[in-house]
């Protein structure tokens, strides 16, 4: 009976043992659990908030916890996340930072506190060197894309010399995802339809990024220039140009106008309702959930990792959405 009982011990044991090592997987801080979070800089974006919820499926498929954190582009709330991670026993942390001048405080807190770190989509750099791990978008390609479709939407309706069509190209200078998106914009443009520039008819505005500035920096420009009634819209993320598209319907200049949005994970609505968003991009917010967190279990493992990883994109319109975004 005791050598039964003792066997049974040990094979008690040996479940246990085989227990902890799955829980331990990517045990960075040897606390004998995974702990990950996601700091993002405005939590409550739907790009966002898909992204951490990807990034929370392959974090708790590992066995660990994930926590979710939005820091509502506010500087001080992005160290005071990382204190909190640094408490909770946070192996790793998955970021989109809200001030990029911030990457190295960033980065050497969490050095400091042996956490982990991977930026999404906006880099974590110095001079423009990244400094850490960067999953995101090929924005330049991307924005290359949109001005591409543009262009043929020009063309095809007659637009290049009509001094009524103007372009506008929304910008976030501040934010070095977001310059190549637009500056592939720019470049295709130029490049096909100089006419815009040399007339004065290409427009900039800067945003934050948010719904609301992308509105009330865009309805700066259009009421500005009431001789513009077929406004060509390009930009650096969908929520700034659904801010174009309703600045364009208050205007009472819609009609005439077509917007080209940057994620197409707002585009199905706009689709259906019939307004100026003609086309938009779309890359995969979960994918970069996923890949964001799978390179950060490299990272805590010790594995050789690539300083850039990018996912690729393709052009939605009302036409093709349904195959595209399912």
């Amino acid at each position: 009976m005791k050598k039964i009982l003792a066997l049974v011990l040990i094979a008690m044991l040996a479940i246990g043992g085989c227990a902890f090592a799955e829980g331990v997987l990517h045990d960075k801080n040897g606390d004998g659990k995974l702990v990950v979070y996601g700091i993002y800089k405005s939590g409550d974006q739907e790009w966002f908030l898909n992204e951490g919820e990807s990034a929370r499926r392959t974090v708790e498929e590992a066995g660990g916890e994930y926590y979710y954190v939005d820091v509502a582009l506010e500087g001080q709330k992005m160290l005071d996340a990382i204190e909190q991670a640094h408490a909770n026993g946070a192996d790793g942390i998955v970021t989109c930072t809200p001030d990029q001048t911030m990457s190295q405080n960033i980065v050497d807190l969490c050095n400091e506190y042996g956490i982990a770190v991977v930026a999404c989509d906006d880099a974590l750099e110095v001079n423009g060197e990244k400094i850490a791990p960067w999953v995101g978008i090929a924005g330049y390609d991307i924005g290359s894309s949109c001005a591409e479709w543009l262009c043929s939407y020009i063309e095809e309706n007659n637009l290049k010399d009509d001094e009524a069509c103007g372009v506008l190209i929304m910008t976030m200078s501040t934010v070095s995802s977001c310059v190549p998106r637009t500056d592939g914009e720019y470049d295709v443009l130029s490049a096909k339809f100089p006419e815009f520039e040399q007339t004065g008819r290409l427009f900039y505005a800067d945003y934050d990024g948010t719904t609301e500035k992308g509105n009330t920096a865009s309805a700066a420009i259009i009421t500005g220039n009431p001789q513009i009634t077929k406004w060509m819209v390009m930009g650096a993320n969908e929520e700034g140009i659904i801010g174009v598209v309703r600045a364009l319907e208050t205007a009472g200049v819609d009609a005439e106008s077509a917007c080209v949005g940057m994620g197409a994970y707002m585009a199905a609505e706009e689709y259906e309702k019939g307004s100026c968003l003609k086309a938009s991009p779309y890359f995969s917010d979960v994918a970069i959930g996923t890949y964001s967190v799978n390179t950060l279990f490299d990272v805590i493992d010790g594995n050789e990792v690539e300083m850039e990883t990018a996912v690729p994109a393709e052009i939605t319109t009302p036409e093709n959405y349904h195959d595209i975004l399912g």
